[in-house]
């Protein structure tokens, strides 16, 4: 069976940036199980996999237009303090929700605090960053109907959320 839309796909990934640094791996933990097609992985990575079969292992680098976009630093503005003194225990690396003026939400991440003001990015952490993903398939199964009415991968027995 081969990866394709509607196919639940479990797989063992490491992610390194361009210096080798690793970001994220499933190695040593439980390997990701995801509906492939709904959209649950970066645009650039699903494309990689489609096709695939289980047993293969692939390197897969994804540039940042397939990734988490290119980074944008107009995007970024300081807010007073004060807007946010609801928040507790305020942070740098704290995502926060915002609208924009057409209504869009938008997720902010908090990137330096200061006395006054804090300053907002929109953009992903990731953002302008080249991913290289190490893959290994281990299972390929067509998903059910529930999971395909619900756009995700259910536990074994069913649904569990």
């Amino acid at each position: 069976m081969l990866i394709q839309n509607d196919k639940v796909v479990t797989m063992h990934y490491h992610l390194t940036d361009p210096d080798g640094q690793v970001l994220d791996s499933s190695r040593g933990s439980d390997p990701l199980t995801y509906l492939h097609g709904a959209g649950h992985l970066i645009r650039g990575l699903e494309q990689a996999l489609t096709g695939l079969d289980v047993g293969a292992t692939k390197t897969v680098e994804v540039a940042p237009a397939d990734a988490y976009g290119e980074h944008d630093a107009d995007g970024m503005h300081t807010v007073p303090r004060q807007e946010l003194a609801g928040i507790e225990n305020l942070q740098v690396g704290m995502q926060l929700q915002g609208r924009r003026p057409s209504g869009e939400t938008v997720t902010f991440f908090v990137v330096e605090i200061r006395e006054h003001e804090v300053m907002l990015d929109p953009n992903h952490p990731l953002a302008g960053v080249a991913l290289t993903f190490d893959i290994e398939i281990l299972d390929i199964r067509d998903a059910t109907a529930e999971e395909l009415s619900h756009g995700h991968v259910h536990g074994e027995g069913g649904h569990h959320h």
